[in-house]
């Protein structure tokens, strides 16, 4: 029997995946944010958002881990803070912003996989 034939194994992958996806957003997002960070008041938003991506992201993360029985909810409000941040991200031009919402769209993929598993 293969090993990926064996159905809790797909969904630790799923798991796994989504932790790696989270680890990576929270990385590109304190970037993003240090970058941004001497752009003056234009990339407010962008900052507090990224920040606040890179917190929930780092969170979901964390509670994916323990298999906590609030990641389903997490993972729903980290995907919608991450396709927020994308959208502020790609109205920018800085290749860290661009960067950013590249990351922040796949993550929020696999947090709404995980919300709705």
């Amino acid at each position: 029997m293969a090993l990926m034939e064996i159905p809790h194994v797909d969904e630790r992958d799923e798991i796994e995946r989504c932790i790696d996806d989270c680890f990576e957003a929270a990385q590109a997002c304190e970037w993003c944010a240090d970058e941004s960070a001497d752009d003056g008041e234009e990339m407010a938003r962008c900052i507090r958002l990224c920040r606040d991506v890179a917190d929930l992201a780092t969170m979901h993360a964390r509670f994916l881990a323990r298999d906590s029985n609030y990641s389903p909810q997490l993972a729903e409000t980290c995907a919608g803070a991450c396709e927020e941040c994308a959208e502020e991200c790609a109205r920018h031009d800085h290749e860290h912003c661009q960067v950013c919402a590249d990351v922040l769209r796949d993550c929020a993929e696999s947090c709404r996989n995980m919300a709705s598993a």
